[in-house]
């Protein structure tokens, strides 16, 4: 995104979609290297084979926590700079809903909300983002979540 805003024009946009991420494919690769990093090795993630056979959904599907850790990417895309942001913390989760499984090989994007923002003090605020992460060609959405980071602005 090219846009770059001061901080307290950005705290102004809640309500507004601030920007919506490019398409990523989630592949089989991606899929296997996660489960290695995680220890879940689910078979409905790492064995087309027997997910096609045993599985509700006709082959691997994407592990719930990396869609929800591409959520960095899709913001990093989505939303604009920040003028003089010096760093930028994960501050955690209101709430994290998985609402649809996705396959392997889907194309996933994320729509992103400024929800709320408030400033602690002078260069210091907390921004909710809700990001919807959407499914290529699927009507419900991946997962919703509602985020917290917190901004230092350098002075």
């Amino acid at each position: 995104m090219d846009q770059r805003l001061e901080a307290h024009a950005y705290a102004q946009r809640i309500g507004e979609e601030v920007g919506v991420s490019g398409w990523i494919t989630i592949t089989q690769a991606m899929i296997d290297t996660f489960a290695d990093l995680t220890y879940d090795h689910q078979f409905i993630h790492v064995d087309a084979e027997r997910a096609a056979k045993e599985g509700p959904f006709g082959g691997t599907i994407v592990h719930g926590f990396l869609t929800l850790s591409l959520l960095t990417r899709m913001a990093r895309e989505a939303k604009p700079e920040i003028e003089g942001a010096g760093m930028l913390i994960n501050y955690g989760f209101d709430k994290v809903r998985f609402l649809h499984v996705v396959p392997t090989g889907g194309r996933v994007r994320g729509r992103v909300q400024l929800a709320s923002a408030e400033e602690h003090k002078p260069g210091e605020f907390t921004f909710c983002h809700r990001i919807t992460v959407e499914i290529e060609g699927v009507e419900q959405p991946a997962l919703v979540a509602d985020w917290l980071t917190r901004l230092y602005v350098n002075r």
